[in-house]
């Protein structure tokens, strides 16, 4: 009965998003107290991800698969098997065994969120991991020409300025665990990740946004530290608050968690190879938007730049702490 308990003191924190950059930060949240509920985006329609959707019928596995790895606590070994990526092979090569897993026991329970839920299980994942759906979602993006580009993956592509992103089918259905999850939470936490086609295509699924809008959980964005060739060039942290308020139509977040550490200039030039910069924090327009920003020397630069998940973790928990203390 104590160990249960504890187990619901822990606070309860909704992850939302999808991509690299929410896999590095729950490295970090999950050596926290908390209890997390991850719930991620099923628009992927690349890669490995993109030809099971679209052979097997079946919600994209990779973003899943990432979250379920940065979660599990298995053996290292174990997380490296999940992300192996055949390299060769007729039907194999692109294809991470994480993926393979995930469409097997799709295969044989005949439901994507139990084989999610029973691969959670077999690797001990501190928390749960749930679709934002069901089912694959389209993501289709009106740029600021007019013109519509439909497809996740196509639409950073395309070389145009995004006005705008949504649904091909707007009436789908999240998981009532997912709405659940939102509505019992003490934190509701969004970012980082691809700002268009990880963060945005959550907020797109309506019963979700609905679910966030009226939570009164602590909000927290946290902006990515790195611009993204065909979805943000150029865009600074208001810029990123901007587009969400534009398309949910309400500021969602109490606070802002932003880098304000230097970027050494030869990453920066590495970087700017590819079309990337760093996220400008324009503090004034920030809090002039009625955000509260954290600012602190977030990252880390080893093969790629990532936010350093220890000291992101210990922002989120003392920012959770602090809201739950000032509610009681």
């Amino acid at each position: 009965m104590r160990v249960a308990e504890q187990k619901r003191e822990r606070p309860r924190i909704v992850v939302m998003g999808g991509g690299t950059g929410l896999s590095v930060m729950l490295r970090g949240l999950k050596e926290m107290p908390l209890d997390i509920t991850a719930i991620v985006t099923v628009a992927d329609d690349g890669g490995s991800s993109g030809i099971l959707r679209s052979e097997l019928q079946m919600p994209p596995p990779g973003d899943i698969r990432n979250v379920l790895t940065a979660l599990a606590d298995v053996e290292p070994l174990m997380s490296e098997m999940m992300r192996y990526r055949f390299s060769t092979g007729a039907g194999l090569a692109g294809h991470s065994l994480g993926n393979l897993i995930l469409a097997a026991l799709t295969d044989i329970s005949g439901d994507f969120v139990t084989a999610v839920r029973e691969l959670s299980r077999v690797f001990a994942v501190r928390g749960r991991v749930l679709p934002a759906a069901g089912e694959a979602v389209v993501l289709s993006a009106e740029m600021e020409d007019g013109s519509i580009v439909t497809g996740e993956s196509k639409i950073p592509e395309a070389g145009l300025r995004i006005k705008r992103v949504f649904l091909e089918r707007s009436e789908v259905e999240p998981l009532p665990e997912a709405v659940a999850a939102i509505e019992e939470a003490d934190a509701i936490l969004i970012g980082p990740g691809s700002l268009y086609t990880s963060i945005l295509p959550n907020l797109l699924v309506p019963k979700l946004a609905e679910a966030v809008m009226a939570s009164e959980a602590i909000k927290i964005f946290v902006c990515n530290v790195m611009t993204q060739p065909g979805e943000t060039d150029g865009y600074t942290v208001s810029d990123h608050l901007q587009a969400i308020y534009d398309h949910i139509g309400k500021h969602l977040f109490d606070y802002v968690i932003v880098n304000s550490g230097d970027i050494p200039p030869q990453v920066q030039d590495k970087y700017a190879e590819k079309g990337a910069k760093p996220v400008e924090l324009d503090y004034e327009e920030v809090t002039n938007l009625g955000y509260k920003v954290i600012a602190d020397t977030l990252v880390l630069f080893r093969t790629y730049l990532r936010h350093d998940a220890d000291k992101l973790s210990h922002h989120i928990y003392q920012l959770v702490q602090d809201w739950i203390l000032r509610k009681r």
